[in-house]
């Protein structure tokens, strides 16, 4: 087992944000350095707003799942009748101007230097890692919300996986369609059944490759101030690839479930037919061998901080460039002890990351390693 810590990858940066009927703020520009960014304010004041302004130069509906339609500034019953975030950005291929907005009810937009482009090339170009307070008690609460949380690490280093799930989501969904109006036409289910078996199995490899690299980085660390974790996908299309079957066959295998499955599938009005949608991320505090779910919050809060900076260092070394790291009220729950380890993982991973907390002092372990900006109703102040 190494201890050395490779020295740090370039971060992806945001040098400048902009927002425009964001959310709290109408109107707001900020220039930043690559350096982390600490954000401190009173509750309420807009901190986890910008977070999620940049949450949105990533595909999906953002850190709060909000989606384009939930995010204009409103005064009163009056909704702003557009949106604007704007980023002056280093990604992992140079320097860029990215944007995405939206007017009214329309769909997002993305521009990345003025020009059209498609949500997953924000991906590619600025890997991005976020958690928030929701996801303290992670690993006691659903098990959808564990496999949601683990499939944004694998986009994050693989940006092909959101596609996949796509894909694979809207197959299920037509399927179960037929299936309730008692499929009437078997060689267009079946043909539905071979599109979803096909975007499953990536869906699965994409998982496995990047649950390997997420343990492998673990491993190679000695136990600090954030446990360690053992890691596994309880999945049936995982676990027949993991035996080693290749793509081909696993997908012959995934797709005999889904034709034997169709009446109980039919019966119970949803895929009870074990596919990637019902995969379970199982993980395991290391040196007291317990169940995540059965550890305490602080010790949850640190297992989730210890898969999301190991995917940081994993990401560095797989691409070349350090990810975004958004990082909502990651202090609460935290010790002195875990505090100035973390301030220490994200210096050392070379990452830029937005902190949010109430206080500045949360962040004097990253001495004048930080940008400090204060956060009050509809504005940020830099501070020294």
């Amino acid at each position: 087992m190494t201890t050395e810590t490779p020295p740090p990858v370039p971060p992806a940066a945001v040098r400048r944000l902009r927002l425009t009927n964001f959310r709290s703020y109408p109107d707001l520009d900020l220039e930043l350095s690559p350096a982390p960014v600490a954000l401190f304010g009173e509750n309420g004041a807009g901190k986890t707003n910008l977070l999620e302004a940049i949450s949105f130069l990533a595909p999906g509906r953002g850190m709060r799942s909000a989606g384009a339609d939930g995010v204009a500034t409103r005064s009163g019953a009056d909704i702003a009748p557009e949106w604007a975030v704007f980023a002056e950005a280093d990604t992992r291929e140079g320097g860029f101007r990215l944007g995405v907005g939206a007017r009214g009810s329309a769909r997002r937009e993305t521009r990345i230097d003025g020009e059209p482009a498609a949500q997953n090339a924000l991906a590619r170009l600025m890997p991005m890692i976020w958690l928030t307070p929701a996801q303290d008690r992670l690993f006691a609460g659903p098990r959808a919300d564990r496999l949601k949380f683990f499939d944004r690490l694998v986009h994050a280093a693989d940006p092909a996986h959101a596609d996949a799930a796509s894909a694979y989501e809207k197959s299920r969904t037509r399927r179960q369609r037929l299936l309730d109006e008692g499929g009437q036409d078997p060689s267009w289910l079946g043909a539905i059944e071979v599109e979803m078996a096909g975007h499953g199995v990536a869906m699965a490899a994409a998982r496995l490759d990047a649950l390997i690299r997420l343990q492998g980085e673990i491993d190679q660390r000695p136990e600090g101030v954030f446990p360690q974790a053992d890691l596994a996908l309880d999945g049936a299309v995982e676990a027949d690839l993991a035996e080693g079957l290749t793509a081909g066959e696993a997908e012959d295998r995934f797709l005999a479930a889904l034709r034997d499955g169709r009446r109980r599938d039919a019966a119970a009005g949803r895929t009870l037919t074990r596919g990637p949608h019902r995969t379970e991320l199982l993980a395991r505090h290391r040196a007291k061998d317990q169940p995540a779910g059965d550890c305490s919050t602080g010790e949850q809060k640190a297992l989730i901080l210890t898969l999301a900076l190991a995917q940081a260092r994993a990401l560095g070394q797989q691409w070349g460039v350090a990810p975004l790291l958004l990082l909502d009220e990651a202090c609460a729950h935290l010790d002195a002890l875990r505090r100035d380890g973390l301030a220490r993982e994200i210096l050392a991973s070379g990452s830029q990351a937005w902190l949010t907390g109430v206080e500045k002092v949360l962040f004097e372990p990253f001495g004048d390693a930080i940008q400090y900006r204060e956060v009050h109703e509809g504005g940020v102040r830099a501070l020294p």
